[in-house]
């Protein structure tokens, strides 16, 4: 017995976690659109960019995209194409993605027609404006309203799941995307790198800034360095002007995505960090999937 065809909208940002989606599809953004669409199921993806992109529209993967910009006039674009989009095509579900703000959107469109409503979390969002209570009060609401809560971990569902009174939250774990995350000889990721071969090597991967704790890296890095005076340190990622990096580091600056995997098997020992916050505590970094894949 085959099951019904769904018609489903997705809210979503277009550069989650640095990826543009229209470009370098990645992360549970795209796969799990892709995976539904590959079901059958008729997906739409609406995104939003927050920089001057062109309003576009075009077909992949079996998924209508479709980009609107808050450039240069703020939301007020995008609001009215997912309001048109909900209100003309009547989906069965509609679900928002990647931010604080598409999940309130989506549970309010979906309550307005009277549809089925998804919110997918991967961070604590009220980490990231934690000053903004009246938009804590619009998301908690829509955390009550929503038909289905997804979350990245464990954690982070035992926190939603206080909000909604109860009702479950459903886990949608963090994993690595399909291709290229595999074992390989860490030789030949070493030489591709040119990286040293017989020393041992630990990295980090991700934005090198204070508030991600990298100082408390440099601090434990200094007293392994204490033990082992050749372990070197190998850095890649965004980094801010004001962090001074230890001369035994070696910043490889922002790899290409397909170098990514090689790094990754060129290490001993890859160091994921977080603070201890509202922040830190509910944070599934995807560096740390894509290592151990």
């Amino acid at each position: 017995m085959t099951s019904p065809r769904l018609k489903i909208v997705f809210f979503c940002k277009r550069r989650p976690q640095g990826r543009d989606l229209l470009t370098r599809p990645y992360g549970r953004f795209f796969h799990i659109p892709r995976l539904l669409a590959l079901k059958g199921h008729e997906v739409h993806v609406l995104l939003l960019s927050y920089k001057g992109d062109p309003s576009c529209t075009k077909q992949r993967d079996g998924i209508t995209w479709m980009s609107e910009s808050v450039l240069p006039y703020g939301p007020t674009r995008y609001i009215r194409r997912a309001w048109e989009i909900v209100k003309s095509a009547r989906p069965d579900w509609v679900a928002g993605f990647s931010d604080i703000y598409f999940g309130i959107l989506a549970e309010r469109l979906a309550r307005r027609y009277d549809l089925r409503s998804a919110i997918d979390a991967y961070d604590n969002y009220e980490s990231y404006i934690p000053w903004f209570k009246p938009l804590h009060r619009l998301w908690r609401k829509a955390l009550l309203g929503a038909t289905v809560v997804t979350a990245a971990g464990p954690q982070l569902a035992e926190f939603l799941q206080q909000l909604r009174a109860g009702r479950p939250v459903q886990i949608v774990p963090m994993a690595a995307d399909p291709d290229g995350f595999e074992p390989m000889d860490r030789e030949l990721c070493r030489r591709r790198l040119g990286l040293p071969f017989c020393i041992p090597l630990v990295a980090y991967c991700g934005s090198i800034y204070r508030n991600r704790g990298v100082q408390l890296l440099f601090d434990a890095f200094d007293d392994l360095r204490r033990k082992d005076a050749d372990v070197r340190l190998i850095l890649s990622g965004r980094k801010d002007r004001g962090v001074r990096l230890p001369a035994y580091a070696k910043w490889l600056g922002y790899l290409p995505d397909e170098d990514v995997p090689y790094l990754l098997n060129a290490m001993n020992v890859l160091v994921v960090i977080n603070p201890l916050s509202s922040l830190g505590r509910y944070s599934y970094p995807a560096k740390l999937y894509e290592a151990l894949s």
